[in-house]
């Protein structure tokens, strides 16, 4: 058990957790939420000793291994796979010796240990690992210098979980990864033996890989018993209780002091009074409990929608040299309110073809046919250096209306979320989900038609990235989608599409079937060839169920359109209300009036047939076993 007993942090003179305590049990895989700079990082930097407590202790197991990544990626002439290796420095040393010691009863304790560590199953491990991380055979034999920093992270991540250290420590682990190592390293968290303590913003994450949830928020620790989906339910119950028990007690004071205030001055009652008194003195008030609220994140509609299709790819290819195509054979059509995720590991040509779509790289051959004043934004994450540091939001927005004046400057980038002495703060002293919410908002600045996004939650904490998903479904256009968050994809993408062998095509499966999919190759790449027979014999047990997942898959993907179209009506219906509920709108505007009635009454029927349909939908898939 990890003991955190009445600790109390401190960075830079503020004040980060204060007087706080929980216990982790042996074991527990713990994800740790809260909002951006609220002390979560500093919390593992006081756990591994580089930080110390301002008071309080923090009690581990006696020889605990605590282990999280290197700051710095791994670089150097040495393969991946030795790289891997030679993080169990003991093996690394018993190797060495075993190499040059002379002396027999040395070699056979040598050998025992080895035996003990299971080191000889070492390099299958290491490979096991580095394969799930997206590195195939021919990749873990190369130099570390030769991949980029991204991917020598991944490098840096497989070294840690091949030590297998007894805590676990992870900082945002999918920040580096593609959707399918971050799949495999949800199913490979959530099998680990030993005490893992993650920070994540990835909800599936969360839900897949923890048992339990520590969240940070008014310098306290809380621990929650479940994944994310449980903690915030109880969350949310916690808040409304204290919301009642605070309205209870606002209402007892206030009969208090209306009672003093009535008798304090009369002989008879004034024992009483000075009683209530007292009483009132030792009612201290409840500490109201803040809902953590992003700031919202707005997406720039377009004016008008274009006819369908806006995109078509006709026998395309695409490359960055002539005559050396990433991708070809491309028969592909966007339509104007089209909502799709690309799949494939990294490598495969997902940002290819995303530049492509957004005109800043050209087909080799064959053609793409794209509409008259089509409007595209396209953002990736590296455009975050493109940012000018010294520069505020309000002079970034200024750039691209240089003939507005000051007033609607303002209010563009308060339409970002950067309102009041926000607009006027340096890009350098925004946070990592400031600068992201900046940069898309100059992205759509003019409204368009077509939204590519590479990876835009990293930097988002959890409440940014609910803001964006209600963005992207509120956002008329069509919308291209690369992302590791599961839960945006499942949240906002409304077809597959898969970057594989050189080209892209529709998947008809679901995000489901596609997991299944990634795993079981990642159990194919490690298994030996009597491993290969056994699952062989298994895969044809149970050959049926990638079968079922493909029936079910249309299922699954027209309840999510259902869905999102209750919430569509709903929030136009509750519109509505609002409107007819003015009294004053009845007086001035009849006409207004009635119309806003028909159109209720139109949007409750379609409601209705929406609803009927989604029960009819879900029983279907029920019954299929979905």
């Amino acid at each position: 058990m990890i003991v955190l007993d009445d600790i109390s942090l401190r960075l830079a003179g503020r004040l980060l957790i204060d007087h706080a305590s929980v216990a982790i049990p042996e074991n527990a895989r713990v994800g740790v939420v809260g909002g951006n700079g609220s002390g979560k990082t500093t919390l593992f930097k006081a756990l591994v000793g580089e930080l110390e407590l301002e008071s309080g202790a923090i009690r581990l197991p006696n020889r605990t291994r605590i282990g999280r990544v290197a700051q710095e990626a791994p670089a150097g002439p040495d393969s991946l796979i030795e790289r891997v290796l030679a993080a169990d420095t003991e093996r690394a040393a018993l190797l060495k010796e075993r190499e040059t010691t002379a002396d027999p009863m040395r070699m056979g304790e040598i050998e025992a240990r080895l035996i003990d560590i299971n080191a000889h199953s070492a390099p299958a491990r290491a490979a096991t690992i580095l394969a799930g991380l997206g590195f195939d055979e021919s990749a873990q034999s190369r130099p570390c210098s030769e991949f980029s920093g991204g991917w020598r992270m991944r490098v840096a991540l497989a070294a840690l979980l091949f030590t297998e250290p007894d805590l676990l420590l992870l900082d945002e682990p999918t920040n580096y990864l593609d959707l399918e190592g971050t799949l495999w390293l949800q199913d490979y968290l959530a099998h680990y033996p030993r005490t893992v303590i993650l920070i994540s913003h990835d909800r599936d994450l969360l839900d897949s890989s923890v048992d339990h949830i520590l969240h940070l928020t008014g310098q306290k620790l809380t621990l929650y018993k479940g994944g994310f989906t449980s903690f915030d339910r109880q969350r949310r119950e916690r808040l409304l209780l204290d919301q009642k028990a605070r309205k209870k007690q606002e209402a007892q004071r206030a009969h208090m002091e209306s009672f003093v205030a009535r008798f304090r001055a009369k002989a008879t009652k004034a024992k009483q009074a000075q009683s209530r008194l007292k009483a009132l003195a030792r009612l201290e008030p409840l500490a109201a409990q803040v809902s953590e609220e992003a700031a919202s994140i707005s997406i720039r509609h377009p004016e008008r929608l274009l006819s369908p299709p806006i995109v078509v790819l006709e026998k395309a290819a695409v490359g960055y040299v002539p005559g050396k195509p990433i991708l070809r054979n491309l028969d592909l059509r966007i339509d104007e309110d089209d909502r799709i995720a690309l799949l494939g590991p990294n490598g495969n040509g997902k940002s290819t073809f995303a530049k492509l779509l957004a005109g800043r790289l050209s087909t080799d051959s064959g053609r793409m046919v794209r509409a008259d004043k089509l409007e595209v934004a396209y953002l990736a994450q590296h455009q975050l250096d493109e940012l000018r540091p010294n520069d505020s939001p309000a002079e970034h927005v200024r750039r691209l209306m240089p003939d507005a004046p000051e007033a609607r400057v303002r209010a563009r980038a308060a339409e970002m979320g950067f309102s009041g002495g926000a607009a006027d703060t340096k890009v350098s002293s925004l946070s990592g989900g400031e600068k992201a919410r900046l940069l898309l908002g100059l992205a759509t600045f003019h409204g368009p038609h077509l939204l590519i996004l590479d990876e835009p939650t990293n930097h988002l904490d959890i409440e940014a990235r609910a803001a964006l998903i209600e963005a992207l479904n509120d956002f008329p256009g069509a919308v291209i989608l690369i992302s590791h968050d599961r839960y945006l994809l499942e949240a906002c993408a409304e077809r597959l599409w898969r970057v594989s062998g050189g080209t892209v095509k529709p998947y008809e499966g679901d995000l489901d079937q596609y997991r299944t999919e990634v795993l079981s190759k990642a159990d194919g790449d490690r298994m030996t060839s009597e491993g290969r027979k056994e699952k062989a014999a298994t895969k044809e047990e149970s050959a049926p169920e990638p079968k079922r997942r493909i029936a079910t898959g249309p299922l699954k993907k027209r309840i999510r359109e259902l869905e999102s179209q209750v919430e569509k009506l709903e929030r136009l219906i509750s519109l509505l209300d609002t409107r007819l509920a003015d009294p004053a709108l009845h007086a001035k505007a009849p006409l207004d009036a009635a119309r806003y009635g028909q159109e209720r009454t139109t949007a409750a029927a379609a409601l209705a047939k929406v609803e009927e349909e989604w029960l009819t939908v879900s029983a279907e898939l029920e019954e299929a076993g979905g």
